[in-house]
């Protein structure tokens, strides 16, 4: 899996960093791409990456700032304009189908593909047998979520040499003994794949936060995963602020990361005061507390391991 960055930028584009939006590509689970959030312009960045719009599969969206959805409505169009058939589904809290349906129907437009609309809570969104996502409340100035993605553990891969030890010849079978499934070979034996498979293959797992203060729910998201991508709109020395505006600060982040026991942490949704030449000193302040963190630019591409 990889995480792309289209919008790093809280609030307002600068002229370095558009508004919120990330994509998770699922190279190595399926052919498929999930978006979070789409903030005004998310479109015209995807025109210089490499993401391909009709692979889009779901989009979630953390809450209904304008920052984090004023670029929803064109960017479904587009992707019907292209003559997309394939279906979409698309989360995010109470009100997130009244604002697309709104947009839809004032502006005229209507869509090629399926589009089915899931309003949110707190809990288990689904579980598809690859990939289970959960919701958890955050603390922000409107209803906000963050969402953790777990990736199911995978068999082991064959052992061949002990295949070759019991003399188990290669065949047909083979594709159920990898899954673990019991067979009867030519020669009337029974095998069974378990006895065959190495160790298993850890999933994946990404916490991928809104806007929010810090709150206790944000450990449960993160325990543990290996990848965390949090905001830190404003610096350690403007807790205050950023707290009363419902934000989280660079320290605070990195401190959730540490106690979470995340992996790696990617910090995100910047506020607009801060140019290039800040960055430097807001990514200090991360790793002062968590060595471990990226400060995530626009097109900055992660693999998570």
């Amino acid at each position: 899996m990889e995480l792309k960055f289209l919008g790093t930028s809280a609030g307002v584009p600068t002229k370095e960093r558009n508004v919120t939006s990330l994509v998770l590509d699922l190279r190595g689970i399926r052919n498929a791409l999930w978006m979070f959030d789409c903030g005004e312009g998310t479109q015209h960045q995807i025109l210089n990456s490499s993401i391909k719009i009709p692979k889009l599969e779901k989009i979630f969206i953390t809450h209904l700032h304008g920052d984090h959805i004023f670029g929803l409505p064109g960017l479904l169009c587009s992707r019907s304009m292209g003559g997309s058939t394939d279906p979409v589904t698309l989360y995010g809290p109470k009100g997130i189908q009244q604002f697309v349906e709104t947009a839809l129907q004032l502006s005229g437009s209507f869509l090629t593909y399926p589009l089915d609309i899931v309003e949110v809570q707190s809990g288990l969104l689904f579980d598809d047998g690859e990939l289970k996502v959960t919701a958890y409340a955050l603390n922000h100035r409107v209803e906000c979520y963050g969402y953790r993605i777990e990736e199911h553990d995978k068999p082991g891969g064959l052992d061949t040499q002990k295949l070759n030890q019991d003399n188990i010849p290669r065949g047909p079978w083979m594709q159920a003994l990898k899954q673990g499934g019991t067979v009867t070979l030519e020669d009337g034996r029974t095998v069974c794949g378990k006895d065959y498979l190495g160790a298993p293959i850890s999933g994946k797992s990404l916490a991928i936060f809104g806007d929010t203060t810090p709150t206790p729910e944000a450990l449960k998201l993160a325990a543990n995963v290996d990848v965390m991508v949090h905001e830190i709109t404003l610096e350690d020395a403007l807790a205050e602020k950023a707290n009363n505006n419902g934000h989280s600060t660079t320290k605070q982040a990195a401190t959730l990361a540490r106690d979470a026991k995340a992996k790696h942490f990617i910090a995100t949704h910047i506020s607009g005061r801060y140019g290039i030449e800040d960055c430097s000193r807001l990514l200090a302040e991360c790793r002062e507390i968590f060595p471990n963190t990226d400060l995530a630019e626009d097109f900055a591409i992660f693999i998570v391991q």
